[in-house]
């Protein structure tokens, strides 16, 4: 029998519930529970809790540590398509106020004379995308949370045994009480212990790359352009923040790395400076600045028996186009599109066959990118000479080809593919 969605004047409208308070011997009883809510899994479970689906959100972190400026210093391009995501589902109006807007993006290559740019006024009014701190979208999510009933956070949790039947899924959480759902989302990121628990095997590559990242306050207006210019190590990005401030996306050799991120904050702002150019006038670090390593990595499949994988837990790719957030929100709208749809039928959302459904329709996508950035990367990661001619002559000549740049934009602003229905703007 398919599982029934809590009717919203019923349990869902329980403090206890919502709270979280139930044990071993009275488990939280839920459509779906959701291992991980960042900024994928918590926006999934705003989508499915207006299809009507009552979410527990299991996450380890505490919600509050997240808000800080200096919890991760990350920010995330928000394509247009995303947008229209965050939009449908209530989100955006708590982070439209403070989100950068990406009106040009201008692709140049070492000191080449050659370069690439997008302007959004020749295919319409709407901004490519937006540059967003991490916290804004972490602040947005908990404010959502408390204005949808039918959403338990449990947090900070973690689930220590999870059993998975053919009929339904139940996990104890370290302090030892218990849920019982219908289907668990992975949503844990790139060491999701919910997919290797599965079984599910990874296929993974470093870069030997490292990507910095910090923010900065610069003298002159960006004027809502992004910059990707491209090094020997890797891409520099400068990405628009709100003001006269930018989001660094600095990608490094993993040798030099280390070094560069122990010195002080004047060797390290010289560092930067030989990179940034003086463009924007005189520039200062503001913040703190981190280090991650750069990797590409993909799940064997993103289903099994009553689970499902989405954002970086399924894929997890170089940051080189600013993707990995658009191509989680895409699994989003997807998965949530085909549950729904399931759900309105009388099906059971977490068996196999609707699953499959949300496999086959992000697979191919989300192939295609992973496949994208790393040629990127490996194309532009180098100084020899013949290649460095050749990508600089095929930026030119997409440059002064108006149906081809047109292309290219539509997918910088994720409007190219199959695409859910949140992601045109529709309700879900």
């Amino acid at each position: 029998m398919p599982r029934r969605a809590a009717n919203k004047n019923e349990e869902n409208t329980s403090s206890d519930w919502k709270a979280g308070r139930f044990s071993e011997a009275n488990p939280l009883k839920a459509d779906v529970l959701i291992a991980g809510g960042g900024l994928v899994g918590g926006t999934l479970a705003c989508a499915l809790a207006m299809g009507g689906f009552r979410v527990a959100v299991v996450d380890s972190q505490d919600p509050k540590e997240g808000l800080d400026a200096e919890f991760d210093g990350r920010a995330s391009a928000i394509a247009l398509s995303s947008k229209r995501v965050l939009d449908g589902l209530g989100l955006w109006a708590h982070i439209e106020p403070d989100a950068g807007p990406i009106g040009d993006i201008r692709v140049s290559d070492g000191d080449s004379l050659f370069f690439l740019h997008y302007d959004h006024k020749d295919i319409g009014d709407e901004a490519f995308g937006y540059m967003v701190e991490n916290r804004t979208l972490r602040r947005a999510l908990a404010e959502r949370f408390t204005s949808l009933d039918n959403i338990a956070l449990l947090a900070p949790a973690r689930v220590k045994d999870l059993d998975r039947t053919p009929g339904q899924v139940r996990a104890t959480l370290e302090d030892g009480r218990c849920i019982e759902a219908g289907l668990i989302v992975g949503a844990e990121g790139r060491n999701s212990p919910t997919r290797d628990a599965a079984g599910i095997k990874l296929t993974r590559w470093s870069y030997h790359q490292t990507g910095i990242v910090c923010t900065v306050a610069h003298e002159h207006s960006h004027e809502n352009i992004a910059h990707e210019h491209f090094l020997p190590a890797g891409p520099f990005a400068i990405l628009p923040l709100p003001g006269n401030r930018a989001s660094i996306v600095w990608t490094e050799k993993s040798d030099l790395a280390p070094a560069i991120m122990a010195l002080d904050n004047d060797g390290f702002l010289s560092e930067l400076k030989t990179r940034f150019g003086d463009f924007l006038g005189d520039i200062e670090v503001v913040g703190p600045r981190w280090a991650y390593p750069l990797s590409l990595q993909y799940a064997g499949r993103a289903t099994d028996q009553r689970l499902v994988l989405v954002g970086d837990a399924s894929h997890g790719m170089h940051p080189i186009a600013g993707q990995g957030l658009n191509m989680g929100l895409r699994d989003v709208a997807a998965l949530a599109e085909v549950m729904t749809d399931a759900r309105r039928l009388g099906l059971d959302p977490g068996d196999g066959v609707i699953l499959d459904q949300y496999e086959r329709w992000r697979r191919f996508d989300n192939t295609l990118m992973l496949a994208m950035t790393d040629f990127l990367n490996r194309l532009f990661s180098n100084d020899i000479e013949p290649v460095r001619l050749a990508r600089d002559l095929g930026m030119a000549a997409v440059n002064k080809i108006p149906p081809l740049k047109k292309v290219f934009m539509r997918h910088a602003m994720g409007l190219a593919g199959d695409l859910p229905r949140l992601m045109r703007g529709e309700t879900l």
